[in-house]
């Protein structure tokens, strides 16, 4: 199994041992919607049955979430429906409040009937490197595992990481032909922003990023907001203006195991540590 996005966090203060916090998890699992909840949400077993899925002190947990499918549109076609028939029977149109307490009727029967779908967010926790990774492309969804986290009464301090150089600043001058740090390399696709109107934007894809019209846009005062590269030739990765990290994908074989999920698990949060590590590193240290 591998994270397929970083929002990246610093944590401290962290105390609990995997069983410790497994005990705190499981004590708010996810439940089945009930027959008018829209949503509900707890945490799942990343694997097998504990809630915290742990090997070498480092640890994996998976917040679920159940969301009913109820469409607006067919929402609306049942209240138009139904106000058709008031209509039809009281011979005026149904007011504002009577419009209102249809839709909520409506919504009350049609929820038991409405499909259930699930979804499962995975965060790493390496307590002694002091990382929190969450595999979410979107902010909120980080915010909902943190949400969870204290929720679930598991109690430490994190913060977004920070850096000394902005990414932004140095992704702008790696494609200016600033030197990289050797463990990384700059692919072939990028986002140009302009510092003066967010919504002039140039983005390109599997192009080569080392050409005149590049530079040239940059000399015209865009910047670079996402960047594709490669560490160590093992790991691709898209960097944005927020240290956000996308499309991770590793790059090289891995041999069959006899555990594959132990395997990966292992290799992924060592390569991912010291791939922190040297992106911090290149962008000048912590902030």
């Amino acid at each position: 199994m591998w994270f397929r996005n970083l929002q990246v966090y610093r944590i401290g203060s962290w105390q609990l041992s995997a069983a410790e916090l497994d005990e705190k998890l499981s004590k708010r699992p996810l439940q089945p919607c009930s027959g008018s909840e829209m949503q509900q949400i707890g945490w799942v077993p990343p694997r097998e049955e504990t809630h915290v899925y742990s090997l070498a002190g480092q640890m994996l947990v998976a917040l679920g979430m159940e969301r009913k499918l109820l469409p607006a549109s067919v929402i609306s076609q049942h209240v138009k429906s139904r106000a058709e028939e008031m209509e039809e029977r009281d011979g005026k149109k149904p007011g504002k409040k009577q419009m209102k307490e249809i839709r909520e009727a409506v919504t009350d029967e049609l929820l038991p009937r409405a499909f259930a779908l699930r979804r499962r967010t995975h965060a790493w926790i390496d307590p002694e490197g002091g990382w929190l990774a969450v595999d979410a492309s979107s902010p909120a969804r980080a915010d909902e595992l943190l949400d969870a986290f204290r929720k679930s009464s598991v109690e430490f301090s994190a913060s977004l990481l920070k850096t000394a150089i902005s990414p932004k600043s140095a992704m702008t001058g790696w494609l200016s032909g600033d030197d990289l740090p050797s463990s990384f390399t700059v692919d072939m696709d990028c986002e140009l922003r302009s510092r003066e109107d967010e919504k002039a934007k140039v983005k390109y894809a599997h192009h080569s990023l080392d050409s005149e019209e590049i530079r040239k846009h940059i000399g015209q005062g865009k910047e670079a907001t996402r960047l594709a590269m490669t560490w160590n030739d093992r790991i691709s990765f898209v960097l944005d203006e927020d240290f956000r990290i996308r499309r991770l994908t590793p790059l090289f074989e891995q041999e069959t195991e006899e555990d594959q999920f132990e395997a990966d698990f292992a290799i992924m949060t060592g390569d991912l540590a010291r791939l922190l590590k040297d992106l911090v590193d290149a962008l000048g240290g912590e902030g």
